[in-house]
């Protein structure tokens, strides 16, 4: 696979996701408690390495010309996803942690890229019309 360079959108993305996990996770364990924090920052790393796990998966897919691509992708996906079912139920049954702190932090991703998507339609069209529309 050649080496290209990612586009500014997504190392945007990458660093915006370990800023809101960094604020969330802090938040939760200063205001809540350490178990709130801490079910945060274990359900954000998931997060962020699913999402990383995902872009690896389709940038490898779309880099090859092949019919096996879309399989590949489908076979990953699952089973990133029983990993993932694997380590939660580990969390949830071995350690002290908050169930809603875990899924506020699994919500790493969705929150970054619903802000990222605000602060640049609010650069291309101005604050005034980011108003307009919501």
């Amino acid at each position: 696979m050649s080496r290209t360079e990612k586009d500014p959108l997504q190392k945007k993305l990458e660093i915006r996701n370990w800023i809101v996990l960094a604020a969330l996770s802090a938040a939760g364990w200063l205001i809540v408690s350490a178990p709130f924090g801490l079910g945060i920052l274990l359900g954000g790393l998931i997060s962020i390495a699913n999402f990383y796990g995902l872009y690896l998966s389709l940038r490898k897919a779309f880099s090859s010309v092949s019919d096996k691509s879309k399989s590949v992708i489908m076979v990953r996906y699952y089973f990133r996803f029983a990993v993932t079912a694997v380590i939660l139920y580990f969390l949830m049954t071995r350690f002290e942690i908050s169930v809603i702190g875990l899924v506020l932090g699994l919500s790493v991703v969705v929150i970054n890229i619903l802000l990222t998507t605000l602060i640049e339609l609010s650069k291309k069209n101005g604050v005034l019309r980011v108003k307009e529309v919501v």
